[in-house]
């Protein structure tokens, strides 16, 4: 390969619109690897988005073989479930990561991985940006929240390798992320970069355990975060730092796969760090092979040949790159499109539901509702789901009765509340409302953190999705048809990890 060729293999760019044609003009332009499925690639199919997806992928393999290349296309997307979810109709429906933590069992985790790695490889998909690696730490945790599986590192370490094992059994490349470790750190990368102030012997107890233990398992890729290891290196991304890739992931760790950076075109990149195609070169000197979602994609393919021209990155170290991503999508069997395997696994994702949901307060496996409900907060969406799922189990919803509140938000923080004055608190930019004296029943729909504020008479229910199967599964928890199985993955006001009426 020519050293253009050898730039161009290294990155996995990103494209306009929902075309095959635009997929597979991005890959032609400058000979890429492949291509990103980002939310707006997806085609508007309110009944089943993944229907034009096919044709995508077939046109992006098409213009990887047109170009000589004998190898795949890395075609990825970030399908990890939850607020994270590209194709949200033709496929099973998954909830945020904090589901496995929650019902921490490895053998479900690695089933609904090789269930959404079939359906993902039916529609030509070859790479997965999950499963969520993180180790949130709590309410504090702006970015992440239901995406971290816990904030226990062993609980993690756990729901990662057994997601892991379950993508790799259906075919699929897994990238787990974002190393160093985005959960205890409060800036989205997003936006800006991030400084994480912990020491590396800390962050090897704590935020470095999933990392570790997946690369001792032999995790195929690890994608790594803009966030800056004030330990290790001060002043650089961890995505542009040979101290924290090489040093760290690779010496340290011991991790052999693939480096994948998080998008070159966040904020935490393009603001400081990116002029004309710079930031890429930087990435691939300091350990990464995959550079992903550059800004500009012709920009950075120029300064990667410049680069090696110049003597500033060695041609021997592009090919290594190059060859470790041929390497790994050659053991990808790249498999005729199959609908008959899309969207056929709702069975696991309520059995996933039903060991999920963690009942606090409370008795155990009891009718928590009764005959007559009111649902409260929420989306109209929502609230209509479950109301249809009450009523199939005989329960009359009206205005009347128990009181049954959705809850929708992400992160809690109490230092933002009225929680103290005792009126009534809210978690920021959660729909539906804890008051003081309640009775009832709490739903949190996202992370658990809002039921901290519940009294001592209510019953909170922390779900950690929205999808139908978890809306199914809560009805039947209300009427008492099935336990709650799950235990908190996080701490929630007094209630600890671990915790759960049922138990």
């Amino acid at each position: 390969m020519t050293t253009k060729q050898l730039a161009g293999q290294v990155i996995v760019g990103y494209y306009q619109g929902t075309s095959p044609q635009a997929a597979a003009d991005a890959v032609r332009r400058n000979g890429l690897g492949g291509v990103i499925i980002m939310g707006d690639n997806v085609p508007s199919n309110p009944t089943d988005e993944s229907a034009g997806l096919p044709a995508v992928t077939k046109a992006v393999q098409g213009a990887v073989k047109e170009s000589g290349r004998s190898w795949p296309a890395v075609i990825g997307i970030d399908q990890e479930g939850g607020p994270v979810t590209r194709i949200t109709s033709g496929v099973t429906p998954l909830p945020g990561a904090m589901a496995y933590g929650a019902a921490d069992d490895a053998a479900l985790a690695t089933q609904l991985a090789k269930d959404e790695g079939q359906e993902l490889r039916s529609l030509g998909v070859t790479m997965n940006f999950a499963p969520d690696a993180d180790v949130t730490v709590g309410p504090s945790d702006p970015t992440i929240g239901v995406r971290s599986p816990s904030s226990d590192p062993q609980r993690v370490a756990r729901a990662v390798n057994a997601q892991v094992a379950g993508y790799q059994q259906a075919g699929i490349v897994p990238v787990i992320k974002h190393f160093p470790g985005h959960g205890s750190v409060t800036t989205d990368t997003h936006v800006d970069y991030a400084v994480q102030a912990q020491s590396v012997e800390q962050l090897m107890k704590r935020d470095w355990v999933p990392f570790a233990s997946a690369s001792k398992a032999g995790v195929p890729a690890i994608m790594t975060a803009h966030i800056v290891v004030k330990d290790v290196d001060p002043n650089v991304p961890s995505t542009l730092s040979p101290k924290v890739l090489t040093g760290q992931l690779r010496d340290k760790l011991g991790f052999k796969g693939l480096i994948v950076t998080d998008g070159m075109n966040m904020g935490a990149i393009v603001k400081k760090f990116d002029r004309g195609g710079a930031a890429a070169v930087s990435a691939l000197e300091a350990g990464a092979d995959v550079v992903l979602m550059p800004a500009d994609a012709s920009a950075s393919v120029s300064a990667i040949e410049k680069a090696v021209a110049s003597g500033a990155l060695t041609r021997q170290r592009l090919i290594k790159s190059a060859a470790r991503i041929v390497a790994t999508t050659r053991h990808q069997h790249v498999s005729a499109p199959d609908a008959s395997v899309r969207g056929s696994h709702d069975d696991d994702a309520r059995r996933l539901a039903k060991a999920s949901i963690t009942q606090l307060g409370g008795r155990c496996g009891r009718d928590l509702v009764g005959s007559r409900v009111r649902v409260e907060g929420g989306t109209a969406e929502h609230r209509a789901t479950l109301t249809k799922e009450l009523k199939a189990r005989g329960v009359d919803v009206g205005l009347q009765g128990t009181r049954v509140n959705l809850l929708e938000g992400g992160v809690y923080n109490a230092g933002e509340s009225s929680a103290g004055g005792g009126a009534e608190a809210t978690s920021p930019g959660t729909s539906g409302v804890i008051k003081a004296g309640d009775s009832g029943v709490q739903i949190a729909l996202d992370t658990p953190y809002p039921l901290a504020l519940r009294g001592s008479d209510t019953v909170g229910l922390a779900a950690y999705g929205s999808t139908q199967p978890t809306f199914a599964a809560l009805a039947d928890v209300l009427t008492g048809k099935a336990k709650a199985g799950g235990t908190l993955p996080v701490a929630v006001g007094k209630d600890g990890v671990g915790s759960a009426a049922c138990r």
